[in-house]
């Protein structure tokens, strides 16, 4: 069973503030809901995190992947499964300059549970990871960011 979907804000701050905010992964679990822990694997040279050991809340049980992240700043940051508990996972957040100080921005993600863990994932339970991996994405940024 396989998940996809995406959310987009348009966010009251300049592109170079909100992709700081997206660029430091390290601290997406303070702000993304469902996302419990980070785990640093492997950094580069300036420091940011290249890949990353990330643990979601999924409802049923929690789920780990290893993730390595590709950087287009400020416009694109993706990632996508190395290895973990679910067949794969790839992922984005792209920003767009709308001008006067605003960005749109944009999270997508597709995740492959695999057959033994999909079966799980069907119906009402669906119902509650999506939102939570997908829905609300965008507008957590979006408060995140015009909080200051």
């Amino acid at each position: 069973m396989a998940l996809s979907g995406e959310s987009t804000s348009e966010i009251d701050a300049p592109i170079d503030a909100v992709w700081a905010l997206i660029d430091e992964v390290r601290d997406a679990p303070e702000w993304q809901d469902g996302l419990l822990e980070m785990r640093e694997i492997e950094a580069d040279a300036d420091g940011r995190l290249v890949v990353g050991e990330f643990v979601n809340d999924a409802k049923v049980r929690k789920l780990v992947s290893r993730v390595r992240f590709t950087r287009e700043a400020p416009h694109r940051l993706s990632w996508v499964q190395e290895k973990g508990d679910v067949k794969s996972v790839a992922g984005s957040w792209t920003l767009e300059d709308l001008g006067d100080g605003r960005t749109r921005a944009t999270y997508a993600i597709e995740v492959d549970f695999g057959r033994i863990l999909g079966r799980l994932i069907t119906g009402p339970l669906e119902a509650a990871v999506r939102p939570m991996l997908v829905g609300g994405r965008a507008n957590e940024l979006k408060r995140l960011a015009e909080r200051g």
